[in-house]
Order: structure tokens, then sequence, then C-alpha cells
């Protein structure tokens, strides 16, 4: 099963997207749609809320009076939060009813209109967000859904703002222009990402990258913070700690498109007790796989487990290492001689070009060309922790 977590602001066009990937063979589990059915007159919900709010919030025949609702509780944090506070739990145990009851196989969509307000983005393997300026989701409101502009904006208003929601946007679909060319864009994710995406989970396999070499990215960082908060959740207190490494990790220095991520562990026990959950959030097993240890006789120390991203936009390697072990203790001391060492930089670098100027077929052979340099790097790193006092 894989999650897809969708949102976007009222008005942005979420609905489009989702109704997309509905025709595509996705299972909505729409936010909007729970919500209704929670305060339906007899609920344990509707009266929570008239306990809340008072009985002028019903209509003549018992049923939810939205708009008076809405007019008593957006303008107002307090009284907002105390309406979430009553409808999000009860949202969320008949999401999880619903999911419980999809099969195994499914790309579960969940269309979730606070995804961010609510913090859950950590809970998805991928997040998509749906976006529109506020002034353009203003005139749908009004055209549209019959809002007042002072409700509208009230709405807006209150919800997550553009730049909370770009923070844990895996993808962005702009709806600036038609519903159609929304639609066409949730297609093209759909069949180029989402469905190989959910294929790779079902069959535990890795997406596939190739070591090419490309120019540092500045955003590699504010992508390796989505990854860390979702294997933080994954993970829970069985992770020790959890690190972006690797040279994607390094301001300014080209590397791999590939984010690599070190999560340390009390033992490989404790890592293997991980790989369902793992595999949950998206990352799939690689088996068969150790840290390099030319440098060293002692073997053991330098054995992990290894998981990588079935997500085709997004390679990611997640490595389980033990806490103390030299690997583990080298990922984070071999990131941070980096940045601080510039010459050291310029120098990996030429060693990544060199590794790469042949064209190596797969990442073990970019690996085995870089080995002879890495073996040496090991020592003098280590002789720059000491000189420094660096600890991890």
């Amino acid at each position: 099963m894989l999650r897809i977590g969708l949102s976007g602001g009222i008005g942005a066009g979420k609905s489009t997207v989702s109704s997309t990937f509905n025709e595509l063979g996705g299972i909505v589990v729409d936010g909007d749609v729970i919500a209704r059915e929670v305060v339906e007159p007899g609920t344990e919900g509707l009266a929570a809320l008239v306990e809340a709010f008072g009985s002028e919030i019903l209509l003549p025949d018992g049923a939810l009076n939205r708009p008076a609702l809405a007019a008593i509780a957006f303008p107002d944090d307090e009284k907002r939060k105390t309406l979430n506070g009553i409808v999000h739990p009860l949202v969320g145990t008949r999401r999880a009813e619903l999911i419980e009851a999809a099969p195994s196989d499914a790309v579960i969509v969940e269309d979730i209109p606070l995804l961010v307000e609510s913090q859950m983005a950590s809970l998805f393997p991928l997040v998509v967000i749906v976006h529109a300026d506020p002034e353009v989701r203003l005139r749908r409101l009004i055209e549209h859904r019959g809002f007042s502009e002072a409700d509208a904006r009230a709405r807006i208003a209150a919800q997550a703002s553009e730049e909370q929601r770009r923070a844990v946007a895996d993808v962005w679909l702009d709806n600036s222009g038609s519903a159609e060319d929304l639609s066409a864009a949730a297609r093209e994710l759909w069949h180029e990402r989402i469905a190989p995406f959910a294929r790779n989970v079902r069959e535990s396999t890795p997406a596939r990258s190739l070591p090419k070499l490309v120019t540092a990215d500045p955003t590699w960082p504010d992508q390796a913070a989505r990854i860390l908060a979702r294997l933080r959740t994954a993970c829970g207190h069985h992770a020790i700690r959890v690190d972006h490494i690797g040279s994607t990790a390094v301001p300014g220095l080209d590397a791999k498109d590939v984010i690599d991520v070190q999560v340390t562990v009390a033992s490989l026990d404790v890592a293997d007790e991980l790989a369902d959950a793992l595999l949950a959030a998206g990352y799939p097993r690689v088996d068969g796989v150790t840290d390099d240890v030319a440098h060293t006789d002692d073997t053991s120390v330098w054995r992990k487990r290894l998981h990588a991203s079935g997500d085709p936009g997004r390679p990611t390697n997640v490595h389980l290492r033990v806490d103390g072990w030299p690997n583990q203790r080298f990922a984070l001391l071999f990131r941070d001689w980096l940045i601080a060492e510039a010459d050291v930089r310029a120098e990996y670098l030429s060693v990544k070009r060199a590794s790469t100027a042949e064209g190596p077929e797969t990442t073990d052979d970019y690996a085995e060309a870089k080995e002879p340099w890495l073996a040496d790097a090991y020592v003098r790193a280590g002789g720059w922790a000491d000189a420094t006092g660096w600890r991890p």
C-alpha cells in the first residue's frame, strides 16, 4: 500500500486532482467528506459542537449550519482550535477505518485540507500540494462557491501560508491555469511517479538511479529535511538520531542527485525490526550491502542495513548504522570535514569527476572508483577530528 498526502488551500483546486487520481485507480479518502460525515445529526461530533458553540449553529431540521459555525469559529483563533479539537480526532478515526478496509496493494490518496496545519505531512511517503495564488482562490470562492468576500478572506487567512506548504511539498502542482491543465499535470504525475512508486513498494524494489554527477542543488537540504521528518516518524524511538549525510549535505558540492540519510540505531537487530516500517514509508530494503572495509581488518563493525527509496522522483539511500561503530561515526565526520575544509572539498570533487569521466554503469562502479581516495581520507579525517576536537 502507498499512501499519498494531498492538500492545498481552500479554492486551490485539489478536488480536481483527487478526482483525476480516483479515475486512474487511486482510492481517495476525502477529509472534507469525512468531516461532514462525523457531524451529521445524531453523531457525537455534532453533539460536541453544539455543546461548545451553542444551538445557533443548527438548522431548523437539526443539521449543522456550516456557514453559522464558520462565522463563529474561523475569525477567532481559540474557537477555531476548539472546532479542530473536536472534529480532527473523529476524522482521524474514520480515516483509519477506511484505509484499513482498502486492498493491501492500493494507492490511498488522502485528501486532507489541513494536512500542514495538523502537522501530518511526515506520515506520508509522498505529499502533493495544489497551489493557486490567494487572489485567484478568493475569486473562485466568491464566483463558484457563493462565499462572501469577508468569509473567503477569513478562510484563506486561517490556513497555512505558501511558505509552510512549500516546506512539506514533495510535489507542487500549480493551478493558475485551467482545470484541464491541472488534470493533465496530475495524470502525468500519476504515470511518471506515483504508479512506479507504488509498484516499487509493492515489489519491495528501490527506484534505480544513475551515478551521474550534477551541479549542487541549493534545495537539497530542504528536500532532506522532509525525508528526515518522514524517517523520524517511521522509526520513532528506535532511531537514536537521523542525519543528512553524504555529498548533498555539503553546501555547494556537486554530487549525484541522491539524498543520503543515516539512521543511528542501538543494534542491527533494531535495524532489522524497522524494515516493515521503512517499507511502508517508501523505503524498501537493499539486501547484501555493507560499507567498504578496505581500510580496516575488523569487518564486523562496518556492517549496516541499507534501504533505498522506491520513489523515482526522489532517489534516497537510508543507511542504518549502529551507534558508536566506526562507519556511523565516519559518515558524520566525513560530512563535517568536507564542510569545514575547502581544499578537501575541491580535492574530493576532482576525484568524483574523475570517477564519472568514463561513465560508470552502476553506483557500485562509482563507489569502487573513489575507494582509493576514500581509504586515505578515513585516516586524514580522523587526524582532523583529533586536531579540532570534533565530536559526532
